[in-house]
């Protein structure tokens, strides 16, 4: 069989839309952090696999930023090995404190945000590791050789047996077609399902770690029993920053400093572990990462290859997993307090949530109060930090875009396959989402309108219902969908609203302006509902205290309820 060779620093594999040609183009690891500026976004193939490849890029960064100050020089509190790249340990001089060195990596993130590239060293680090990122070297990116897998796991599920195989075609996340259950819908049929590029191979390979599901069932040897675990990112409820470039995009999420982060900590991504063994060796303690680097490379199986006639024949094997309930480190969820438990647990989006907007889960992004039990996401923290720095790295009138994609599964225990994908956005000018001001803060301000929004809408909800039973039909059904269709037709015009917003704003008039517009939108609705109606509308039924029931006194509920509802004040 003639060799293979394919190295992710240097041969294309990642697909960025250019800001230049608008056209799709693939570049290597090396080629995307020397021009991410000149890229306008990632545009693989899902937007969940965009977000995987996302993590693995920060990964890199927080690796080398963490060392390395923006002209490549090496921290001085850094006990550091020149030939390995490696810090060996943080903080060796008992007389720099935790804050100085923040401050080190707060003034290396705004000299390279503000220089608007990524300095050399990054490249650097990359070539000194590209044996690390051979797609088919001694250490094959994001697998384990023969004798690895061997190693660990059982004597009858070793790679001569053939067991605990998984097809090209689970892990492609637009298929994830199993064995026993074919993927009627698949955007490819036969055999094709199986036949990938080796590009492609690559980004869901990459995409198969973080959002595994739970089918498959060889498992790494371990002293006790451990269910095979989904992938990191499918146990999240995921938010990241969306800037207008690749460059700004990853700036903007390069949390170096946070109240959760350890800056004393040795980031160690998944590829600077010395073997296969001591990573999974560390796995089986199940112990938190300390570091983001390791956090965002963080495997959910150890993937073997062997290649027939150039084709992938894929062996898996689950490793323990730690629990992400407060796993705080992790910047990229929203959160959610579990009063049972007393803990915080990822809000993870399931099918029943499936078309609910961000913007109507408004606090989960933005933290609106100081309750204890409420968190907003680590990304959004970071940003705030930006936004105060002495140094304006962030002014006032800049849009922050506040992106969630979401890949969500069937919601079987057993299986975990992909359902869904869902992708949203909100964007605010950085002082309306980071308001100084405290008695008319604008984040309780917007949550204040997003309650409203939801009462009207829940009045819609029951005006809807009221129809049906007035029409003897099936009202949870009915309501359910002129309901689904009222929001969406509010979607567009909240985030529209919210993104005008400015911090000198007279909060009254804007939120009054809002109420006006959704009781446009809700008489927009009603008529909708009413152009549907027949003579037996207005015959009407009889409701449980024997009075008239038709389209009219529905209506006058209706508007009794939205009347209470919005609170309207005159336009001045």
């Amino acid at each position: 069989m003639t060799e293979q060779h394919f190295n992710l620093t240097t041969d294309p594999w990642i697909k960025v839309i250019r800001r230049d040609t608008s056209q799709e183009t693939k570049v290597s690891l090396i080629e995307l952090f020397a021009h991410a500026q000149d890229y306008r976004q990632l545009a693989g193939e899902m937007k969940s696999q965009d977000l995987a490849i996302l993590r693995l890029l920060l990964a890199i960064l927080t690796t080398v930023y963490s060392r390395f100050d923006a002209e490549g020089e090496a921290y001085s509190w850094l006990q550091f090995d020149d030939d390995t790249f490696q810090a060996i340990d943080v903080n060796p001089d008992d007389d720099t404190e935790e804050s100085e060195m923040a401050g080190d990596l707060l003034a290396t993130w705004t000299q390279v945000y503000q220089t608007g590239h990524f300095s050399d060293i990054v490249t650097r680090y990359l070539q000194r590791y590209a044996d690390r990122f051979d797609f088919f070297g001694d250490h094959p990116f994001y697998q384990v050789t023969t004798q690895d897998y061997d190693a660990l796991v059982p004597a009858n599920k070793q790679v001569a047996k053939g067991k605990g195989r998984v097809a090209v075609k689970q892990l492609n996340r637009r298929i994830s077609e199993s064995a026993n259950t074919p993927a009627v819908f698949a955007p490819k049929t036969g055999a094709l399902k199986n036949q990938l590029p080796i590009d492609e191979l690559v980004r869901w390979l990459i995409t198969y770690q973080n959002f595994t599901g739970v089918t498959d069932k060889t498992k790494v040897v371990t002293t006790e029993k451990f269910s095979n675990p989904a992938g990191w990112l499918y146990r999240l409820g995921p938010v990241y920053a969306q800037g207008q470039t690749v460059f700004e995009t990853l700036m903007l999420n390069l949390v170096l400093v946070g109240d959760k982060l350890d800056v004393t900590a040795v980031q160690r991504p998944v590829w600077e572990f010395t073997t296969v063994q001591e990573y999974v060796a560390d796995r089986k303690k199940q112990a938190k990462p300390t570091n983001l680097s390791e956090l965002y490379t963080a495997w959910s199986r150890i993937l073997h290859i062997e290649w027939v006639d150039q084709q992938p024949n894929i062996f898996s094997a689950g490793i323990p997993m730690f629990a992400p309930e407060d796993t705080l480190i992790e910047p990229m969820t929203t959160w959610r307090w579990d009063k049972k438990e007393k803990q915080f647990r990822p809000a993870v989006k399931g099918l029943r949530s499936l078309g609910i907007s961000m913007w109507r889960n408004f606090g989960q992004y933005v933290k609106v109060n100081d309750e204890k039990t409420e968190r907003q996401p680590g990304v959004v923290d970071w940003l705030q930090k930006l936004k105060h720095q002495e140094e304006t790295v962030i002014p006032d009138e800049q849009p922050l875009t506040l992106a969630s994609v979401a890949l969500i599964s069937d919601g079987n225990a057993t299986s975990q396959s992909p359902a869904a994908e869902v992708a949203d956005d909100l964007q605010m000018q950085a002082d309306v989402l980071f308001d100084p001001e405290i008695e008319d803060h604008w984040p309780v301000r917007i949550e204040d309108a997003v309650e409203v929004t939801q009462n009207v809408g829940t009045d819609f909800y029951h005006f809807a219902a009221d129809i049906a039973q007035i029409r003897d039909i099936d009202s949870r059904d009915f309501a359910g969908k002129w309901s689904a269709q009222f929001y969406a037709n509010l979607d567009a015009p909240f985030k529209d609203w919210l993104a005008q917003l400015t911090g000198h704003d007279n909060r009254e008039v804007k939120i009054n302006d809002w109420k006006l517009q959704l009781q446009g939108l809700l008489r927009q609705a009603v008529q909708a509902v009413l152009e549907t109606s027949s003579p037996r509308d207005i015959t009407g039924i009889k409701d449980s205290k024997d009075r008239p029931f038709n389209i009219f006194t529905a209506q006058s509920r209706l508007s009794y309820n939205v009347h209470i509802h919005l609170n309207l004040t005159k336009k001045a």
